[in-house]
C-alpha cells in the first residue's frame, strides 16, 4: 500500500487525522496506546475515513487540508465515503 490519509473517531467523539503507509498497523498502534499522544488517552479509536495518496508529500498536504476543515466538514467527508461503500 502507498501513502494513506485517514480520520479516526476517538472514544470521546473527537476526530484525529493522520497519514501512514500501513493503515492496519497504524490503527492497531492507536488502539494499543503507541500511535499518538492524542489518541493514547482517547482509546479505542474507530476508522471513519481513508484515502490513498500518490506519495508522502501529497498525503501530508491532504492531511493539512483536512485538519483545517471544520468538524462538520470532516464528518461530511466521512459520510460521503460511507455512502460509496454502502
Amino acid at each position: 500500500m502507498g501513502w494513506c490519509v485517514y480520520i479516526v473517531e476517538c472514544n470521546d467523539a473527537s476526530l484525529y487525522t493522520g497519514i501512514t503507509t500501513d493503515l492496519t498497523s497504524r490503527l492497531a498502534k492507536h488502539n494499543n496506546g503507541t500511535g499518538a499522544k492524542y489518541t493514547a488517552a482517547r482509546r479505542p479509536v474507530t476508522l471513519r475515513y481513508h484515502e490513498v495518496a500518490t506519495n508522502r508529500s501529497d498525503a501530508s498536504q491532504r492531511e493539512a487540508t483536512i485538519k483545517k476543515m471544520t468538524r462538520a466538514a470532516k464528518l461530511a467527508l466521512c459520510q460521503r465515503q460511507g455512502q460509496k461503500h454502502a
